[in-house]
C-alpha cells in the first residue's frame, strides 16, 4: 500500500496556513519582480553589470533581484525602470482576477 499523498494536496495543506500562504506570496512578488527586470535587460542586450551601473548597485545586487533574493523598494524599482529605459507602474487588482 502506498500512503503518500498527491503533491497537489500536500501542497493545499500547507498553504492553508496563513503565515506559510502569506510567505509564498511575497516570494513570488519577488521572483516576479526580478524575472521582469532580466527579461527587459535581455531584450536590450544589457548585462547585470551594464545595468547595475546605470542604476547605481552592484552587479551582485542585481543578480540578486533579478533571482528573487530580496524585496525592492519604490525607489530602487524606480531607478531600474530608469536603467531599464522602462516606466514603473503599479497596480492594485482585485485578489480573485491575481493569480
Amino acid at each position: 500500500m502506498n500512503d503518500r499523498k498527491p503533491w497537489a494536496e500536500l501542497w493545499d495543506e500547507i498553504v492553508a496556513h496563513p503565515e506559510v500562504r502569506d510567505a509564498y506570496d511575497a516570494a513570488r512578488i519577488r521572483y516576479e519582480l526580478g524575472r521582469g527586470v532580466r527579461e527587459r535587460r535581455v531584450a536590450l542586450g544589457m548585462t547585470q553589470d551594464q545595468l547595475a551601473r546605470a542604476a547605481g548597485l552592484q552587479q551582485p545586487s542585481v543578480a540578486r533581484f533579478e533571482a528573487g533574493g530580496t524585496m525592492p523598494t519604490l525607489p530602487l524599482l524606480e531607478r531600474l525602470a530608469a536603467a531599464l529605459g522602462a516606466r514603473l507602474s503599479v497596480a492594485f487588482e482585485p485578489l480573485d482576477r491575481a493569480g
